[in-house]
């Protein structure tokens, strides 16, 4: 497989696989195909950046590692490699087993997360005795001090109150101080940053990079937040329509973009800088899930399309000269 020969070519650990998958939607509709054939891995210690659209599958990427995939949902193929065992594979009970100390996801939908029925200190207090093995006051203490991290004022009351207590940024940085409580290998943080305002933004990245450096873990950011990734991604995967699209190193990705999608979303930021310049967007909308267009996905928005981009599936294919750099389009860095 592309990802396997992608894995040989890096020296570090691999500690996640994700390979071929693909989670499908079954609705009166129709089947909605969000993701179809998603590869990637994590290195151990990395930091790795998803974008893409609203709707290009980021979430359901996320959700799909842990099967946490709503009812109406299935993951029809694929394997997602964790510590060389296959999570799709597992039951239930070995799974929950995995999620908070081995895999955390730190959800953009605090308010689904969080139980309305208990306090916010008993829920962190529990994440930490499962995850840390640690009882009593000593638990409690280091609920205070995940709180006091995150900027929750008035920790010490404040850990007695419900959710609905809370504002949406507040919900939001207790999910974050419930995660990094954990101490997981693999932190999966889906947009974690998007109700924060951009001084409590910093101050969650900053800790985020502290959990990184004290104890190695890797983290699977995703976001639309192209400073964020500049900041604090080492590669970046590039989603769209539920296809890996490109696949490279931070500065590649900024500066050397290989697919026309990667360029596109790239440019729409930098042109922000020169007030001077009308605001350029990519042309069209993305594709129906339950009814996606043949060949490339992103053909019918690409100015460089040409026929056996409408017709025929690109491979995704290594960029030669380049380390780790991988591109599914049969024109790149055109």
């Amino acid at each position: 497989m592309c990802l396997e020969i992608a894995q040989k070519e890096h020296k570090k650990e691999t500690v996640l696989s994700v390979r071929n998958l693909a989670t499908h939607f079954f609705l009166k509709e129709g089947t909605s195909k969000v993701l179809d054939g998603v590869d990637f891995h994590l290195e151990k210690g990395e930091t790795l950046a998803l974008m893409g659209e609203s709707g290009s599958g980021k979430t359901v990427t996320a959700l799909s590692i842990l099967k946490l995939i709503a009812p109406s949902g299935k993951i029809v193929s694929g394997e997602v490699i964790f510590n060389g065992k296959d999570i799709l594979k597992m039951k239930q009970s070995q799974i929950r087993k995995i999620r908070g100390k081995g895999i955390t996801l730190i959800s953009q939908e605090p308010m689904s997360s969080l139980n309305p029925s208990w306090t916010i200190g008993h829920q962190i207090i529990e994440a930490i005795e499962i995850n840390q093995g640690i009882k009593g006051i000593e638990a409690k203490n280091k609920a205070l001090e995940m709180l006091r991290l995150v900027r929750i004022p008035s920790p010490e009351s404040m850990i007695n109150s419900y959710p609905y207590e809370f504002s949406g940024g507040m919900k939001q940085r207790v999910m974050i101080a419930m995660g990094l409580s954990c101490r997981p290998q693999i932190l999966i943080a889906d947009e974690p940053t998007a109700s924060l305002d951009v001084t409590i933004q910093a101050q969650i990245l900053e800790l985020m990079k502290l959990l990184k450096k004290e104890i190695g873990t890797t983290i699977f950011l995703i976001t639309n937040n192209l400073g964020v990734v500049a900041e604090m991604a080492d590669r970046v995967v590039i989603i769209y329509a539920g296809q890996v699209v490109e696949v490279g190193n931070v500065f590649d990705i900024f500066h050397k973009p290989a697919h026309h999608y990667t360029k596109g979303i790239v440019k729409t930021v930098m042109e922000l800088k020169d007030k001077s310049k009308r605001l350029e967007v990519i042309k069209g909308e993305p594709p129906n899930s339950m009814n996606p267009p043949a060949g490339c996905r992103f053909n019918p928005r690409c100015q460089f399309a040409r026929d056996i981009c409408r017709k025929e599936k690109p491979d995704y294919k290594k960029i030669e000269g380049s380390a780790g750099r991988w591109v599914r389009c049969y024109f790149p860095l055109e």
